[in-house]
């Protein structure tokens, strides 16, 4: 139950619709074990000839339940589902506040199909918890309660006998499937997550597939995770149904029992005859309102298990992007400087460090570039001055201040920055450019579609989802474009111009540094051509620094960096 906790708060916010649910919950069951008591004592009383009058009071009695059933059963339909579908969104906008913290680093730990299976199907599967497990079993103790009161008056005998069938059809039986439906349920779940997986990645990767002729085989694999689905799917249901056969043969059997006691009283006279219909119609009647505990199991299991996969993508993610208790705010339009000593940092579930006792300073308004081979730690770098990412060990601020006293959004907000992968939306160049900065001008984004050497492009040309329609230095372009409009004075930059051609990434650069004179601006670039205008240069491998300094520095030492730049002349040139 511990998984459903964070579910059963959020379904406690709704305490007036949850309180109106049972209490007409309550009234319609009790109204209808009332409704078919009344039917049955008026069968047996009619018998007996009585007063035209006893008989007239009796179907008015049976009208007034009628009514009454009708009444409670909408009423108690329209809270419970307004209920549901209020706690949903409250689930729903829960969920995303503790996901979106994550987002940046949730994909290293799940793969996209599964993440969507969880986000989608496993909140869906959460509607059913207040209507399917939370409220129907108390509505079962209060008329079940109710109704063995009203029992025990004709016999105690009676009354003990609908009690073990509350217990039984109750409890028990459904307990006892609920521990059988746990290693059933889970394996649905996994194989919902890896059908959509391999859809995901099918669609994805269908392009490749079809150029390395293994559309074939992927196919196969998807046919086969959707068959282990549907199998794990069908043995669900047949669970299900057994479950409740089980349950309505129980109350059946129960029914049976009363009426055989009932009898049994009445020919040695502890137990009036008069009223072995009613008791029937009661048995009959209430154990109506056990019905849904037949199918509780599955219910409870899949929202048991739902609530389970939910909280697994949450927890136990390191607490990116939360503030602190005490926060700086940081100046507008001021050029930053960084600063890290003996910084250490490992991907979540790996055990080689990616950056290891890396000690760096970037000065306010300084051009620095960090180079060095695919895979030293250049990125990864970036990713912790964006605070995407929180170092293991070491130290790292900003300025004056302490990168755990900086917001991470704050951040943000002051840096123009762009990643190796950029994403783009469907709809046009003019709504991908605005989301550099609110309230830019047409005639400033044209301006940056210059700059950038995107002049043949409209602000109305269409993006399609992902950027599809755009080559990657357009890409790159676009990005580098949103930029520069956003007008910061920290420029943080991974391969900014990785597949633009020399020409265009030469005048490229000649705008960024004009606007970024006094600006703090960090390249990550595997290119070694053009670093002559850098303060500094770092050289990274193997997730440590090298060599620093400035690019005649670097040259005079004939390190590293020499070499590096030897070999790139050797193949370009």
């Amino acid at each position: 139950m511990r998984e459903l906790a964070h579910v059963v708060k959020l379904v406690m916010l709704e305490k007036k619709d949850i309180l109106l649910s049972v209490l007409l919950g309550f009234s319609a069951g009790i109204t209808a074990v009332g409704l078919f008591a009344s039917s049955g004592y008026l069968i047996s009383k009619a018998a007996l000839a009585p007063p035209i009058y006893t008989l007239t009071v009796m179907i008015a009695v049976l009208k007034l339940f009628g009514f009454a059933r009708a009444f409670s059963r909408y009423g108690e339909r329209l809270y419970s589902h307004r209920a549901t579908f209020t706690i949903l969104s409250n689930l729903r906008v829960s969920f995303y506040k503790k996901i979106e913290p994550l987002a940046p680093q949730i994909f290293q730990k799940y793969r996209s199909g599964d993440l969507l299976a969880r986000i989608v199907g496993d909140v869906e599967s959460l509607q059913n918890f207040f209507l399917r497990v939370f409220y129907p079993p108390i509505v079962l103790v209060l008329v079940f309660l109710s109704t063995i009161f009203f029992i025990s008056f004709f016999s105690i005998y009676l009354a003990l006998v609908m009690l073990v069938g509350l217990i039984l059809t109750g409890f028990v039986v459904p307990v006892y499937f609920a521990l059988g439906q746990r290693r059933l349920q889970h394996r649905v779940r996994e194989e919902r997550g890896a059908l959509s997986t391999e859809v995901t990645e099918l669609f994805y990767g269908f392009r490749d597939l079809k150029i390395y002729q293994q559309l074939e085989d992927k196919e196969k694999l998807l046919a086969e995770a959707a068959g282990s689905y549907v199998a794990e799917q069908e043995r669900e249901g047949k669970q299900a149904m057994f479950n409740q056969s089980v349950n309505t043969f129980i109350t059946l059997l129960v029914s049976w029992t009363l009426l055989a006691l009932g009898a049994y009283l009445t020919v040695e006279g502890q137990f009036d005859g008069l009223f072995l219909a009613m008791l029937v119609m009661i048995s009959l009647t209430v154990f109506e309102n056990a019905a849904p505990m037949a199918v509780f199991p599955n219910h409870y299991e899949d929202s048991r298990r739902a609530a389970s996969r939910l909280d697994e993508v949450v927890s136990g993610e390191p607490a990116v992007g939360v503030a602190p208790e005490s926060t700086v705010e940081l100046p507008v339009q001021q050029a930053f400087s960084f600063d890290m000593k003996n910084v250490s940092f490992r991907y979540p579930g790996e055990s080689r460090l990616t950056l290891d006792g890396v000690t760096i300073n970037l000065p306010a308004g300084s051009k620095t570039a960090i180079v060095g081979p695919s895979g030293s730690g250049k990125s990864t770098l970036l990713q912790l001055l964006l605070k995407i990412y929180e170092a293991e060990d070491g130290v790292v601020s900003l300025d004056e201040w302490d990168y755990a006293s900086v917001e991470q959004e704050d951040l943000w907000s002051k840096a123009n920055v762009v990643l190796q992968e950029n994403h783009f939306f469907y709809g046009t160049i003019r709504e991908n450019l605005s989301l550099a900065k609110d309230g830019r001008s047409d005639e400033e984004m044209l301006e940056a579609l210059g700059a950038v050497k995107l002049d043949g492009f409209s602000l109305d040309d269409e993006v399609l989802e992902k950027g599809e329609n755009l080559s990657g230095g357009e890409k790159q372009r676009l990005a580098m474009g949103r930029a520069l409009l956003k007008g910061e004075r920290l420029w943080l930059l991974d391969e900014p111009t990785s597949s633009v051609d020399a020409v265009t990434e030469a005048a490229i650069f000649e705008k960024l540094f004009g606007v970024a004179e006094k600006d703090t601006l960090v390249l990550v670039s595997h290119r070694l051509t053009g670093l002559e205008k850098m303060d500094q240069i770092i050289v990274m491998e193997n997730g440590r620094v090298v060599e620093a300094g400035t690019f005649d520095e670097l040259m005079s030492k004939q390190g590293y960096f020499y070499e590096m730049k030897e070999i790139e002349k050797s193949v370009f040139m």
